[in-house]
């Protein structure tokens, strides 16, 4: 199928063809006849990626603090290359969708096969959408109308928050789409409306609608057009829709307002505030965020979890709904906001619309449903680069499961660097998935795992997703008779690492994880000089963590595992490699009862003893790892894995690199030549075994004593 991409290096839109999304329990598999593009955030994306990278930065300069910091501890060269990894990864337009229903997902009720439904959807003849962003649209609303359904419940969810009531003066400032919504559901409520821009044809609109309007663009007072629309006393509330940089609108708005007047900010303005402004009349100032409650949580949006109607009346789905009732009540009308329609296939010239200095509202996708594009639109495998020929036959011929940002911007580039062949790489939606194969030549870009784990012709299989899945697809994998590499963790319970073992023990092929640290050259070097020492050693390990927030996916212990499972694992695989002995003995301590605020301690079989810092409350110019042994009367320490420092090691002063290495490349090319030689796992499967077990009981260890 195709779907519409954005380049952020160079601002191109382009027509892409990606194997279609495969449905979910969740969610619903939609063939798209509509789809509204949207003027402001779309044109701003456009916007973003023309621009030159010294105007990005500008645009964005959080991100330029966060690139300095990643200078600081990982080097330029580091920071360089993950900066352009980002930069190149395609951008799926759109988030206002119509079509029609072909699955419904298992876990989903309410909808069925062939149902007419308007969600946020992208720009794609096909789509895959939680349940909970989708509504059922009414018969007599035709898919024209319905495709701005998104757009109306941005405006109803400003409203909401400004909460007019019958007969209130409301100021709508900014008539694009959203503006102009906006306008006829205020009128609808019963409310007077002023409605101000620069642009006469939305202002005439906008009176169309029933609304007051000032054109600004003839000079025109926006504060004394609000006074006087309000006789003098002031409005009792504005919806900011507009998109600016100037701090004028905010400011109008305050001026205009009455005392205890409330401030709705639905667009994006400059936020420079005067104090005074505020203070004085003791006005209410909001944000709006996006299509009402239920926005940006997981467990709404992904997780299917609807908020209880007596305590949240209006979610994103109920707008959506309230959206389409109005619509269908004719209190709504849409057609006069349709500016453009174009086929899909000719996507280019809308966005170049976008760009142009020519007036636009709302522009319109049409999508074919020409039958023979059919077989081709759901497809959920698509060649996309020619096979790479191969010197000898005995090679790892490769499939990819997951290709997020770690597996794009590392596992895939490493595994490209070797003599493997790449043959297919599966993601979810499939946008990541082209994009990766494009660039390591990859053949193939599926969203189907399991076709990916049946074809006779890969026989490796690496497993790049969330770590809730990767006991289901190591065992999966073993099952099919394919050699495993999983990003750790191994997994993350209990159960799942019975199963892991069981299937382990049917399987001659090979089970390796990520364990990365232990290849970097650095730590190489620290191990060979720890091998010609016979005594004990002490190994402490530094961890400046950083803050995730509690809502992200890997701090949930059923997604994610939690922290220590799912990344503190790779400094216990570290510190028992360098000890080169068994762990016998596990302590932990923890701040709050928090377990990314971590001091744990491994005693080993030979005496030896380390100690992990894993903490997520440090400043981030401090070095993010660093590795201290101490051992013979002599102290070795790595620092982020770019200077190694010896001190009284006989020959051995320092080991520093020019970037960055964690062993990434020389962990896949050792696991790559392995299979190539016939020989056994870089890291043998016991290892994995006790690292992954000795997690497990750090956090039992932990939340043991948060219950004490």
């Amino acid at each position: 199928m195709k779907q519409i991409l954005q380049d952020l290096q160079d601002g191109a839109t382009r027509l892409v063809e990606v194997p279609r999304p495969l449905g979910a329990p969740r969610q619903l598999l939609i063939e798209t006849t509509r789809s509204l593009v949207s003027a402001g955030t779309e044109r701003m994306l456009v916007e973003f990626g023309s621009a030159g990278l010294i105007d990005k930065a500008r645009q964005q300069p959080e991100k330029v603090r966060q690139v300095l910091d990643k200078m600081r501890t990982d080097g330029v060269a580091s920071t360089l290359q993950a900066v352009r990894s980002k930069l190149e990864q395609p951008v799926p337009m759109g988030y206002c969708n119509v079509g029609r229903v072909l699955e419904a997902g298992a876990q989903v009720t309410g909808f069925a096969v062939g149902d007419r439904v308007a969600s946020n959807g992208r720009h794609a003849e096909i789509v895959c959408v939680p349940r909970n962003l989708c509504a059922k649209i009414p018969d007599n609303v035709d898919d024209e109308s319905a495709a701005f359904t998104v757009m109306g419940a941005i405006a109803l969810q400003g409203i909401r928050l400004a909460a007019p009531t019958l007969g209130e003066a409301v100021v709508v400032t900014g008539l694009g789409l959203i503006g102009l919504i906006a306008v006829q559901l205020l009128k609808a409520q019963g409310c007077r409306v002023l409605g101000l821009d620069f642009d006469p044809a939305r202002v005439a609109l906008a009176r169309e609608f029933g609304a007051e309007a000032v054109d600004l663009s003839s000079g025109a007072d926006p504060v004394a057009a609000g006074m006087a629309f309000s006789r003098a006393r002031g409005v009792d509330a504005v919806l900011i829709t507009a998109a600016t940089q100037s701090n004028e609108p905010m400011r109008q708005a305050a001026q205009m307002c009455r005392k205890r007047g409330r401030i709705v900010l639905v667009g994006v303005v400059g936020l420079e505030l005067a104090r005074s402004d505020f203070y004085e009349k003791e006005l209410t100032f909001q944000v709006s965020c996006s299509y009402g409650p239920g926005r940006y949580d997981s467990a709404y949006e992904e997780g299917g979890q609807d908020y209880p109607l007596g305590h949240v009346r209006w979610t994103e789905q109920r707008n959506f709904e309230a959206v389409l009732d109005m619509l269908a009540e004719g209190r709504l009308n849409m057609r006069p906001l349709v500016s453009h329609r174009f086929a899909f296939t000719e996507a280019a010239q809308a966005y170049q619309l976008l760009s142009a200095d020519r007036p636009s509202l709302g522009i319109l996708l049409e999508y074919s449903d020409r039958q023979p594009q059919r077989e081709s639109q759901l497809a959920t495998r698509i060649s996309v680069t020619p096979a790479r020929s191969r010197a000898t036959g005995g090679a790892a011929v490769v499939g990819f499961i997951g290709a997020g940002n770690y597996a794009t911007q590392i596992l895939i580039p490493a595994f490209h660097k070797t003599p493997a062949r790449l043959k297919t790489v599966a993601s979810a939606m499939g946008v990541s998935g082209v994009h990766a194969a494009k660039k390591y030549a990859v053949e193939e870009a599926a969203t189907d795992a399991q076709a990916l784990l049946g074809d006779p012709a890969i026989n490796t299989v690496v497993i790049a997703t969330r770590h809730d899945s990767h006991a289901r697809f190591i065992v999966d994998a073993l099952d099919a008779g394919k050699h495993v590499f999983v990003e750790k963790p191994l997994c993350i319970d209990e159960q799942q690492l019975n199963a892991v073992q069981e299937a382990q023990a049917r399987s001659s092929k090979l089970l390796m994880v990520g364990f990365n640290r232990r290849f970097a050259p650095q730590v190489v070097r620290i191990k060979q000089l720890l091998d010609t020492v016979h005594e004990p050693k002490a190994l402490i390990m530094t961890v400046n963590a950083g803050r995730i927030p509690p809502e992200h996916w890997t701090q949930d212990a059923a997604v994610g595992g939690g922290r220590l499972i799912g990344e503190a694992c790779h400094f216990i695989d570290l510190l028992r490699f360098l000890a080169g002995a068994a762990i016998v003995r596990v302590q932990a301590l923890g701040m709050g009862g928090s377990e990314d605020r971590v001091s744990f301690n491994l005693e080993f079989a030979d005496g030896s003893i380390g100690t992990v810092q894993y903490l997520a409350n440090g400043h981030k110019s401090f070095p993010k790892e660093r590795l201290e042994v101490f051992c013979a009367g002599r102290v070795l320490q790595l620092n982020n894995f770019r200077k190694l420092t010896a001190f009284g090691w006989p020959g051995f002063k320092r080991m520093n690199l020019w970037r960055q290495d964690k062993g990434n490349d020389a962990c896949v090319a050792a696991f790559v030549a392995a299979i190539e030689a016939g020989s056994a796992a870089p890291i043998p499967f016991e290892e994995l075994l006790e690292v992954t077990q000795t997690s497990f009981e750090i956090v039992r260890a932990l939340r043991d004593r948060s219950l004490a």
